[in-house]
């Protein structure tokens, strides 16, 4: 059945999802505080900044003011970084907009830094009592813009949302699978980010396949023990959102997270790579969260502890690599 869509985000996979659900027959409408870039979009056809060389359809609105793009449809799709987050969120309600029948959909993987808070939370906690659920999965922007075959999950409580959202971005091309665990799905999306950070320390110090299969081996461990600990069910780490999501962004060359560690390798810092890197990079920014986590949660996290260590206490990565070979030694 046709819906009527709203894009917050006017990135890379804001804009690929656009695409893909006008072409899936859908009306949609696309929202961004950077209304410069809105009227290059709507006259380009093309995101060139992000995705140059795909074809944005006609039908696509690109539309500047926030309550018409949340009035217009009942299904609202967060496509924002996590520390914009919050405040797109309080624009909304700053607006006279009735909410309860609409269906916000969070699809960024990112964790609050201040507040440690997942994204519904910060969806919840802000717009009151709205029906949330949250899409993640393995999924480099510029394949899934070329149409080539990826596989997602959309988690929910409610599992009739979860099924209107699958039936709604599902085709021959993007499969999408329905979970429960909100708070797995969630979680598995920023957690691997940081991880993604040491696969790429790893093939910037020149390290080999073992180093790297270690590193996502481990780095699902690790993932896994903090979501258990929050309230996921383990299995979720295994599949589409947890290892799946890991294994693409410890692997793609175009992984921004995976990118960040082989700069940081090299031997650039972190604030010279922000700077001139044009989208975020939520491993930069979860990094801290998931470290205080661990330590509310007291939970044994050596990879992220080594990654926080080399971002924030400018440890050097070869030196964080001995320690975490050095640690005392103990059964798998």
């Amino acid at each position: 059945m046709k819906k009527r869509i709203t894009i917050l985000g006017d990135g890379a996979w804001g804009t690929t999802l656009a695409i893909l659900l006008s072409k899936n027959g859908h009306d949609v409408l696309v929202w961004s505080v950077f209304s410069d870039h809105l009227d290059e979009l709507d006259k380009k056809r093309e995101n060139k900044k992000y995705l140059k060389g795909i074809k944005i359809p006609n039908n696509i609105i690109f539309e500047k003011d926030l309550k018409k793009a949340i009035e217009f449809s009942d299904y609202i799709i967060f496509s924002i970084p996590s520390k914009f987050f919050r405040s797109v969120c309080q624009m909304i309600k700053k607006e006279d907009i009735l909410l309860r029948k609409k269906v916000f959909v969070s699809v960024t993987k990112g964790l609050e830094q201040k507040t440690l808070k997942r994204m519904t939370e910060v969806l919840k906690e802000e717009l009151g009592n709205v029906k949330v659920c949250v899409l993640s999965g393995p999924t480099i922007a510029i394949e899934v813009a070329k149409e080539l075959p990826a596989l997602v999950v959309v988690a929910s409580k409610d599992k009739k949302i979860a099924q209107t959202i699958q039936d709604m971005f599902s085709n021959n091309y993007f499969r999408v699978y329905t979970s429960t665990d909100v708070v797995g799905v969630e979680l598995g999306g920023p957690l691997k980010n940081i991880i993604a950070v040491v696969a790429g320390i790893s093939d910037g110090l020149g390290f080999g396949s073992n180093a790297k299969a270690a590193v996502l081996s481990r780095g699902i461990v690790e993932i896994q023990r903090l979501g258990q600990k929050m309230g996921a069910k383990r299995k979720t780490f295994y599949g589409l959102a947890g290892l799946g999501d890991l294994s693409t962004t410890c692997i793609s060359p175009e992984s921004r997270n995976r990118k960040l560690g082989e700069r940081i390798a090299k031997g650039e810092k972190l604030e010279k790579i922000i700077e001139t890197t044009d989208s975020i990079i939520e491993g930069a920014t979860t990094t801290e969260a998931v470290y205080e986590l661990s330590k509310k949660y007291k939970v044994e996290m050596p990879i992220v502890e080594a990654v926080y260590n080399i971002l924030y206490k400018n440890l050097k990565p070869i030196d964080a690599l001995k320690k975490m070979m050095e640690r005392e030694r103990k059964p798998e």
